[in-house]
Protein backbone atom coordinates (compact mmCIF):
# COMPACT_ATOMS: atom_id res chain seq x y z
CA UNK A 1 0.00 0.00 0.00
CA UNK A 2 2.07 2.86 -1.33
CA UNK A 3 0.33 5.59 0.63
CA UNK A 4 3.41 7.78 0.63
CA UNK A 5 3.33 7.92 -3.17
CA UNK A 6 -0.34 8.93 -3.12
CA UNK A 7 0.20 11.39 -0.29
CA UNK A 8 2.75 13.33 -2.34
CA UNK A 9 0.08 14.07 -4.92
CA UNK A 10 -3.19 13.91 -2.99
CA UNK A 11 -2.99 14.00 0.80
CA UNK A 12 -6.78 14.08 1.13
CA UNK A 13 -7.33 10.78 -0.67
CA UNK A 14 -4.29 9.20 1.01
CA UNK A 15 -5.71 10.06 4.41
CA UNK A 16 -9.05 8.44 3.56
CA UNK A 17 -7.33 5.29 2.28
CA UNK A 18 -5.35 5.11 5.50
CA UNK A 19 -8.56 5.56 7.50
CA UNK A 20 -10.17 2.73 5.55
CA UNK A 21 -7.20 0.48 6.29
CA UNK A 22 -7.57 1.21 10.01
CA UNK A 23 -11.32 0.54 9.81
CA UNK A 24 -10.70 -2.85 8.25
CA UNK A 25 -7.98 -3.66 10.77
CA UNK A 26 -10.18 -2.82 13.77
CA UNK A 27 -13.52 -4.21 12.57
CA UNK A 28 -14.84 -7.77 12.35
CA UNK A 29 -16.06 -8.06 8.77
CA UNK A 30 -19.18 -10.22 8.51
CA UNK A 31 -20.60 -8.93 5.23
CA UNK A 32 -20.94 -12.21 3.30
CA UNK A 33 -19.94 -10.66 -0.02
CA UNK A 34 -16.69 -9.13 1.23
CA UNK A 35 -13.25 -10.53 1.81
CA UNK A 36 -9.60 -9.51 2.13
CA UNK A 37 -7.33 -10.09 -0.86
CA UNK A 38 -3.68 -10.99 -0.55
CA UNK A 39 -1.08 -8.28 -0.99
CA UNK A 40 -0.12 -9.96 -4.27
CA UNK A 41 -3.64 -9.55 -5.67
CA UNK A 42 -3.70 -5.88 -4.65
CA UNK A 43 -0.28 -5.30 -6.18
CA UNK A 44 -1.40 -6.78 -9.50
CA UNK A 45 -4.49 -4.58 -9.51
CA UNK A 46 -2.36 -1.49 -8.88
CA UNK A 47 0.25 -2.34 -11.50
CA UNK A 48 1.21 -0.70 -14.82
CA UNK A 49 -1.36 -2.93 -16.50
CA UNK A 50 -3.90 -0.24 -15.65
CA UNK A 51 -2.35 1.77 -18.51
CA UNK A 52 -3.20 -0.74 -21.26
CA UNK A 53 -6.30 -0.73 -23.42
CA UNK A 54 -7.08 -4.10 -24.98
CA UNK A 55 -10.47 -4.41 -26.66
CA UNK A 56 -11.07 -7.89 -28.01
CA UNK A 57 -9.90 -11.35 -26.99
CA UNK A 58 -6.32 -12.47 -26.34
CA UNK A 59 -4.36 -12.53 -29.61
CA UNK A 60 -7.35 -10.95 -31.43
CA UNK A 61 -7.18 -7.37 -30.19
CA UNK A 62 -8.14 -4.10 -31.81
CA UNK A 63 -5.05 -2.43 -30.34
CA UNK A 64 -1.33 -3.07 -30.71
CA UNK A 65 1.03 -3.62 -27.80
CA UNK A 66 -1.04 -6.35 -26.17
CA UNK A 67 1.54 -9.15 -26.15
CA UNK A 68 1.87 -9.12 -22.34
CA UNK A 69 -1.78 -8.65 -21.40
CA UNK A 70 -2.67 -11.37 -23.90
CA UNK A 71 -0.57 -13.86 -21.97
CA UNK A 72 -1.86 -12.71 -18.57
CA UNK A 73 -5.50 -12.98 -19.65
CA UNK A 74 -4.84 -16.40 -21.15
CA UNK A 75 -3.30 -17.53 -17.86
CA UNK A 76 -6.39 -16.32 -16.00
CA UNK A 77 -8.64 -18.22 -18.41
CA UNK A 78 -6.66 -21.44 -18.07
CA UNK A 79 -6.62 -21.24 -14.27
CA UNK A 80 -10.38 -20.62 -14.12
CA UNK A 81 -11.01 -23.65 -16.34
CA UNK A 82 -8.71 -25.81 -14.23
CA UNK A 83 -10.15 -24.66 -10.91
CA UNK A 84 -13.75 -25.28 -11.90
CA UNK A 85 -13.27 -28.01 -14.52
CA UNK A 86 -14.91 -25.79 -17.13
CA UNK A 87 -14.84 -26.05 -20.91
CA UNK A 88 -14.49 -22.30 -21.51
CA UNK A 89 -13.88 -19.20 -19.39
CA UNK A 90 -14.23 -15.50 -20.13
CA UNK A 91 -12.50 -13.43 -17.44
CA UNK A 92 -13.39 -9.99 -18.81
CA UNK A 93 -16.71 -9.17 -17.03
CA UNK A 94 -16.27 -6.16 -14.77
CA UNK A 95 -18.72 -7.58 -12.22
CA UNK A 96 -21.01 -10.51 -11.49
CA UNK A 97 -24.04 -8.52 -12.64
CA UNK A 98 -22.38 -7.87 -15.99
CA UNK A 99 -21.48 -11.55 -16.30
CA UNK A 100 -25.17 -12.32 -15.83
CA UNK A 101 -26.11 -9.63 -18.33
CA UNK A 102 -23.86 -11.20 -20.95
CA UNK A 103 -25.56 -14.57 -20.50
CA UNK A 104 -28.97 -12.90 -20.89
CA UNK A 105 -27.78 -11.15 -24.07
CA UNK A 106 -26.63 -14.44 -25.56
CA UNK A 107 -29.29 -16.88 -24.33
CA UNK A 108 -32.58 -14.95 -24.41
CA UNK A 109 -34.33 -12.08 -26.20
CA UNK A 110 -36.15 -9.14 -24.61
CA UNK A 111 -39.61 -10.30 -23.55
CA UNK A 112 -38.58 -13.95 -23.14
CA UNK A 113 -39.50 -15.69 -19.90
CA UNK A 114 -36.70 -16.11 -17.37
CA UNK A 115 -36.99 -17.89 -14.01
CA UNK A 116 -34.90 -17.03 -10.96
CA UNK A 117 -35.02 -16.85 -7.19
CA UNK A 118 -37.08 -14.02 -5.76
CA UNK A 119 -34.89 -11.23 -4.34
CA UNK A 120 -36.73 -11.17 -1.00
CA UNK A 121 -36.18 -14.92 -0.63
CA UNK A 122 -32.45 -14.74 -1.27
CA UNK A 123 -32.04 -14.12 -4.98
CA UNK A 124 -30.04 -11.34 -6.63
CA UNK A 125 -31.04 -8.11 -8.37
CA UNK A 126 -29.82 -9.49 -11.69
CA UNK A 127 -32.02 -12.60 -11.36
CA UNK A 128 -35.18 -10.68 -12.26
CA UNK A 129 -35.72 -7.79 -9.86
CA UNK A 130 -38.14 -5.28 -11.43
CA UNK A 131 -35.68 -2.44 -10.83
CA UNK A 132 -32.84 -4.25 -12.62
CA UNK A 133 -32.21 -4.76 -16.36
CA UNK A 134 -33.23 -8.40 -15.90
CA UNK A 135 -36.68 -7.44 -14.67
CA UNK A 136 -37.12 -4.47 -17.00
CA UNK A 137 -36.52 -6.28 -20.29
CA UNK A 138 -37.63 -9.86 -19.59
CA UNK A 139 -40.75 -11.63 -18.38
CA UNK A 140 -39.68 -12.84 -14.94
CA UNK A 141 -41.21 -15.67 -12.94
CA UNK A 142 -39.76 -16.35 -9.51
CA UNK A 143 -39.41 -19.18 -7.07
CA UNK A 144 -38.66 -18.87 -3.36
CA UNK A 145 -37.98 -20.88 -0.24
CA UNK A 146 -40.30 -22.81 2.08
CA UNK A 147 -40.83 -22.42 5.81
CA UNK A 148 -37.67 -24.45 6.44
CA UNK A 149 -35.60 -21.94 4.48
CA UNK A 150 -35.06 -24.40 1.63
CA UNK A 151 -35.82 -24.40 -2.09
CA UNK A 152 -38.88 -26.54 -2.82
CA UNK A 153 -37.81 -28.23 -6.05
CA UNK A 154 -41.26 -29.68 -6.70
CA UNK A 155 -42.62 -26.13 -6.60
CA UNK A 156 -39.81 -24.95 -8.89
CA UNK A 157 -40.83 -27.66 -11.36
CA UNK A 158 -44.51 -26.67 -11.19
CA UNK A 159 -43.67 -23.02 -11.93
CA UNK A 160 -41.38 -24.03 -14.79
CA UNK A 161 -43.99 -26.32 -16.34
CA UNK A 162 -46.59 -23.56 -16.13
CA UNK A 163 -44.49 -20.72 -17.57
CA UNK A 164 -41.97 -22.56 -19.80
CA UNK A 165 -39.01 -20.21 -19.25
CA UNK A 166 -36.22 -19.99 -21.81
CA UNK A 167 -33.60 -19.58 -19.05
CA UNK A 168 -33.59 -20.87 -15.46
CA UNK A 169 -31.20 -19.36 -12.92
CA UNK A 170 -29.93 -21.49 -10.04
CA UNK A 171 -28.03 -19.47 -7.46
CA UNK A 172 -28.53 -16.81 -4.82
CA UNK A 173 -27.06 -13.93 -2.89
CA UNK A 174 -28.52 -15.05 0.42
CA UNK A 175 -29.27 -18.78 0.58
CA UNK A 176 -27.67 -20.87 3.29
CA UNK A 177 -28.42 -24.39 2.05
CA UNK A 178 -26.91 -26.71 -0.57
CA UNK A 179 -28.21 -26.05 -4.08
CA UNK A 180 -29.19 -29.17 -6.04
CA UNK A 181 -27.89 -28.28 -9.49
CA UNK A 182 -28.70 -31.72 -10.85
CA UNK A 183 -32.37 -31.25 -9.95
CA UNK A 184 -32.37 -27.82 -11.58
CA UNK A 185 -30.91 -29.38 -14.74
CA UNK A 186 -33.65 -32.01 -14.84
CA UNK A 187 -36.29 -29.27 -14.59
CA UNK A 188 -34.57 -27.17 -17.26
CA UNK A 189 -34.37 -30.13 -19.64
CA UNK A 190 -38.04 -30.95 -19.06
CA UNK A 191 -39.15 -27.49 -20.21
CA UNK A 192 -36.41 -26.96 -22.81
CA UNK A 193 -34.64 -24.15 -20.95
CA UNK A 194 -31.02 -23.16 -20.64
CA UNK A 195 -29.62 -23.46 -17.10
CA UNK A 196 -27.42 -20.74 -15.65
CA UNK A 197 -25.75 -21.27 -12.27
CA UNK A 198 -24.75 -18.10 -10.45
CA UNK A 199 -22.13 -19.21 -7.92
CA UNK A 200 -20.87 -15.73 -7.02
CA UNK A 201 -21.22 -16.42 -3.31
CA UNK A 202 -20.19 -20.07 -3.17
CA UNK A 203 -17.42 -20.09 -5.80
CA UNK A 204 -14.64 -21.05 -3.40
CA UNK A 205 -16.80 -23.75 -1.85
CA UNK A 206 -17.58 -25.19 -5.28
CA UNK A 207 -13.93 -25.03 -6.33
CA UNK A 208 -12.77 -26.94 -3.26
CA UNK A 209 -15.56 -29.51 -3.00
CA UNK A 210 -17.26 -27.93 0.02
CA UNK A 211 -20.38 -27.48 -2.13
CA UNK A 212 -21.53 -29.62 -5.09
CA UNK A 213 -20.48 -28.23 -8.46
CA UNK A 214 -22.87 -27.00 -11.17
CA UNK A 215 -20.55 -28.56 -13.75
CA UNK A 216 -21.47 -30.41 -15.92
CA UNK A 217 -25.17 -29.61 -15.43
CA UNK A 218 -25.27 -25.89 -16.23
CA UNK A 219 -24.95 -24.40 -19.68
CA UNK A 220 -23.49 -21.24 -18.13
CA UNK A 221 -21.82 -20.59 -14.78
CA UNK A 222 -21.21 -17.05 -13.59
CA UNK A 223 -19.30 -15.87 -10.56
CA UNK A 224 -17.73 -12.87 -8.95
CA UNK A 225 -14.10 -13.09 -7.91
CA UNK A 226 -14.21 -10.94 -4.77
CA UNK A 227 -16.38 -12.96 -2.36
CA UNK A 228 -15.33 -16.41 -1.15
CA UNK A 229 -12.88 -16.61 -4.05
CA UNK A 230 -10.86 -13.83 -2.35
CA UNK A 231 -9.80 -12.01 -5.49
CA UNK A 232 -10.30 -8.52 -6.93
CA UNK A 233 -13.72 -7.06 -7.64
CA UNK A 234 -14.82 -8.58 -10.95
CA UNK A 235 -16.65 -11.41 -12.68
CA UNK A 236 -16.10 -14.56 -14.74
CA UNK A 237 -18.36 -16.48 -17.11
CA UNK A 238 -17.77 -20.16 -17.74
CA UNK A 239 -19.75 -22.22 -20.21
CA UNK A 240 -19.89 -25.32 -22.34
CA UNK A 241 -17.71 -25.16 -25.44
CA UNK A 242 -20.73 -24.92 -27.75
CA UNK A 243 -21.57 -21.52 -26.23
CA UNK A 244 -18.02 -20.13 -26.07
CA UNK A 245 -18.08 -17.97 -29.20
CA UNK A 246 -21.50 -16.53 -28.41
CA UNK A 247 -20.62 -15.71 -24.81
CA UNK A 248 -17.38 -14.03 -25.83
CA UNK A 249 -19.27 -11.84 -28.31
CA UNK A 250 -21.89 -11.03 -25.69
CA UNK A 251 -19.17 -9.70 -23.38
CA UNK A 252 -17.39 -7.77 -26.14
CA UNK A 253 -18.72 -5.97 -28.07
CA UNK A 254 -22.09 -6.85 -26.53
CA UNK A 255 -22.01 -5.21 -23.10
CA UNK A 256 -18.46 -3.97 -22.51
CA UNK A 257 -15.63 -2.14 -24.19
CA UNK A 258 -12.05 -2.56 -23.08
CA UNK A 259 -11.38 -5.14 -20.34
CA UNK A 260 -9.68 -4.11 -17.11
CA UNK A 261 -6.39 -5.91 -17.65
CA UNK A 262 -4.97 -4.91 -14.25
CA UNK A 263 -8.00 -6.49 -12.57
CA UNK A 264 -7.69 -9.55 -14.80
CA UNK A 265 -4.10 -9.87 -13.56
CA UNK A 266 -5.47 -9.76 -10.01
CA UNK A 267 -7.93 -12.48 -10.98
CA UNK A 268 -5.08 -14.60 -12.34
CA UNK A 269 -3.15 -14.30 -9.07
CA UNK A 270 -6.25 -15.07 -6.99
CA UNK A 271 -7.05 -18.11 -9.13
CA UNK A 272 -3.52 -19.44 -8.60
CA UNK A 273 -3.98 -19.00 -4.86
CA UNK A 274 -7.32 -20.81 -5.09
CA UNK A 275 -5.63 -23.82 -6.69
CA UNK A 276 -3.45 -24.34 -3.60
CA UNK A 277 -3.89 -26.79 -0.73
CA UNK A 278 -3.96 -23.86 1.71
CA UNK A 279 -7.01 -22.50 -0.06
CA UNK A 280 -8.80 -25.83 0.37
CA UNK A 281 -8.15 -25.59 4.10
CA UNK A 282 -9.42 -22.03 4.06
CA UNK A 283 -12.69 -22.94 2.32
CA UNK A 284 -13.28 -25.79 4.78
CA UNK A 285 -12.72 -23.41 7.69
CA UNK A 286 -15.17 -20.92 6.16
CA UNK A 287 -17.94 -23.51 6.48
CA UNK A 288 -16.89 -24.57 9.98
CA UNK A 289 -16.85 -20.94 11.10
CA UNK A 290 -20.26 -20.19 9.61
CA UNK A 291 -21.78 -23.20 11.36
CA UNK A 292 -20.17 -22.17 14.65
CA UNK A 293 -21.52 -18.62 14.36
CA UNK A 294 -25.03 -19.80 13.48
CA UNK A 295 -25.08 -22.23 16.40
CA UNK A 296 -23.78 -19.58 18.78
CA UNK A 297 -26.55 -17.19 17.78
CA UNK A 298 -29.21 -19.86 18.17
CA UNK A 299 -27.78 -20.84 21.57
CA UNK A 300 -28.28 -17.19 22.55
CA UNK A 301 -31.97 -17.49 21.68
CA UNK A 302 -31.90 -15.80 18.30
CA UNK A 303 -33.54 -17.14 15.13
CA UNK A 304 -31.66 -18.07 11.98
CA UNK A 305 -33.60 -18.49 8.72
CA UNK A 306 -33.66 -22.23 8.08
CA UNK A 307 -32.17 -22.95 11.53
CA UNK A 308 -28.58 -23.10 10.35
CA UNK A 309 -26.27 -23.02 7.36
CA UNK A 310 -24.51 -25.39 4.99
CA UNK A 311 -22.22 -22.77 3.49
CA UNK A 312 -20.64 -19.42 4.38
CA UNK A 313 -23.62 -17.30 5.34
CA UNK A 314 -26.83 -17.08 7.34
CA UNK A 315 -29.64 -14.61 7.97
CA UNK A 316 -30.49 -13.45 11.46
CA UNK A 317 -34.30 -13.25 11.73
CA UNK A 318 -35.18 -10.48 14.19
CA UNK A 319 -38.98 -10.63 14.07
CA UNK A 320 -39.26 -12.62 17.29
CA UNK A 321 -37.28 -10.04 19.26
CA UNK A 322 -39.05 -7.07 17.69
CA UNK A 323 -35.96 -5.48 16.15
CA UNK A 324 -35.22 -4.27 12.65
CA UNK A 325 -32.29 -5.16 10.45
CA UNK A 326 -31.46 -1.49 10.00
CA UNK A 327 -31.18 -0.84 13.75
CA UNK A 328 -29.21 -4.00 14.45
CA UNK A 329 -26.76 -3.46 11.58
CA UNK A 330 -26.18 0.06 12.89
CA UNK A 331 -25.56 -1.05 16.48
CA UNK A 332 -23.22 -3.78 15.25
CA UNK A 333 -21.14 -1.16 13.48
CA UNK A 334 -20.87 0.78 16.73
CA UNK A 335 -19.49 -2.30 18.50
CA UNK A 336 -16.98 -3.07 15.73
CA UNK A 337 -18.84 -5.60 13.58
CA UNK A 338 -19.81 -4.85 9.98
CA UNK A 339 -22.87 -6.59 8.54
CA UNK A 340 -25.77 -5.66 6.28
CA UNK A 341 -29.50 -5.46 6.82
CA UNK A 342 -31.39 -8.01 4.73
CA UNK A 343 -34.97 -9.04 4.13
CA UNK A 344 -36.31 -12.31 5.50
CA UNK A 345 -39.02 -14.36 3.74
CA UNK A 346 -42.42 -12.65 4.07
CA UNK A 347 -40.74 -9.65 5.64
CA UNK A 348 -43.22 -7.11 7.09
CA UNK A 349 -40.60 -4.36 6.82
CA UNK A 350 -39.48 -2.50 3.69
CA UNK A 351 -36.17 -3.39 1.95
CA UNK A 352 -34.75 -0.18 3.44
CA UNK A 353 -35.53 -1.33 7.00
CA UNK A 354 -35.86 -5.15 6.89
CA UNK A 355 -36.33 -7.70 9.65
CA UNK A 356 -33.02 -9.46 9.13
CA UNK A 357 -29.27 -9.15 9.07
CA UNK A 358 -27.08 -11.21 6.74
CA UNK A 359 -23.87 -12.56 8.25
CA UNK A 360 -20.97 -14.35 6.59
CA UNK A 361 -17.69 -15.96 7.61
CA UNK A 362 -15.28 -15.55 4.61
CA UNK A 363 -13.47 -12.35 5.66
CA UNK A 364 -13.11 -13.29 9.32
CA UNK A 365 -11.78 -16.69 8.25
CA UNK A 366 -9.19 -15.00 6.05
CA UNK A 367 -7.97 -13.12 9.13
CA UNK A 368 -7.55 -16.41 10.98
CA UNK A 369 -10.71 -16.74 13.07
CA UNK A 370 -11.60 -20.26 14.20
CA UNK A 371 -14.77 -21.77 15.66
CA UNK A 372 -14.22 -20.54 19.23
CA UNK A 373 -13.69 -17.00 17.93
CA UNK A 374 -16.92 -17.17 15.99
CA UNK A 375 -18.78 -18.33 19.08
CA UNK A 376 -17.55 -15.21 20.86
CA UNK A 377 -18.66 -13.12 17.89
CA UNK A 378 -22.11 -14.69 18.22
CA UNK A 379 -22.28 -13.70 21.87
CA UNK A 380 -21.25 -10.12 21.06
CA UNK A 381 -23.94 -9.93 18.37
CA UNK A 382 -26.61 -11.30 20.72
CA UNK A 383 -25.78 -8.70 23.37
CA UNK A 384 -25.72 -5.94 20.75
CA UNK A 385 -29.19 -6.95 19.55
CA UNK A 386 -30.54 -6.44 23.06
CA UNK A 387 -29.35 -2.81 23.18
CA UNK A 388 -30.11 -1.85 19.58
CA UNK A 389 -32.97 0.40 20.73
CA UNK A 390 -31.46 1.81 23.96
CA UNK A 391 -27.88 2.21 22.68
CA UNK A 392 -26.39 1.82 26.14
CA UNK A 393 -23.05 3.63 25.83
CA UNK A 394 -21.29 1.61 28.53
CA UNK A 395 -22.38 -1.65 26.95
CA UNK A 396 -21.38 -0.46 23.49
CA UNK A 397 -17.92 0.36 24.83
CA UNK A 398 -17.59 -3.07 26.45
CA UNK A 399 -18.69 -4.91 23.30
CA UNK A 400 -16.38 -2.78 21.15
CA UNK A 401 -13.45 -3.75 23.36
CA UNK A 402 -14.33 -7.43 23.00
CA UNK A 403 -14.50 -7.22 19.21
CA UNK A 404 -11.30 -5.19 19.05
CA UNK A 405 -9.55 -7.84 21.13
CA UNK A 406 -10.43 -10.42 18.48
CA UNK A 407 -9.15 -8.13 15.73
CA UNK A 408 -5.86 -7.63 17.54
CA UNK A 409 -5.55 -11.39 17.94
CA UNK A 410 -5.53 -11.69 14.13
CA UNK A 411 -3.76 -8.63 12.65
CA UNK A 412 -4.66 -7.63 9.11
CA UNK A 413 -2.09 -6.34 6.58
CA UNK A 414 0.59 -6.01 9.22
CA UNK A 415 4.27 -6.64 8.40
Amino acid sequence: MELDVIREIDAEVAELIESELKRQQTTIELIASENFTSRAVMAACGSVLTNKYAEGKPYKRFYNGCENVDKIEEIAQMRAKKLFNADHANVQPHSGAQANMAVFLYAVKPGDTVMGMDLSNGGHLSHGSPVNFSGLYFDIVSYGINDNGEIDYDNVREIALQHKPKLIIAGASNYSRIIDFKRFKEIADEVGAYLMADIAHIAALVATGEHPSPFPYADFVTTTTHKTLRGPRGGIIMCKEEHALGIDKAVFPGIQGGPLEHIIAGKAVALKEALSDDFKKYAHQVVLNAKALAQSLMDEGLDIVGNGTDNHLMTLDLRKVGKTGKDVANILELVGITANKNTVPNDPQSPFVTSGVRLGSPAATTRGFKEDDMKEVGKIIAEAVKISDTKDEDKIKELKERSLKLCQKYPLYKD
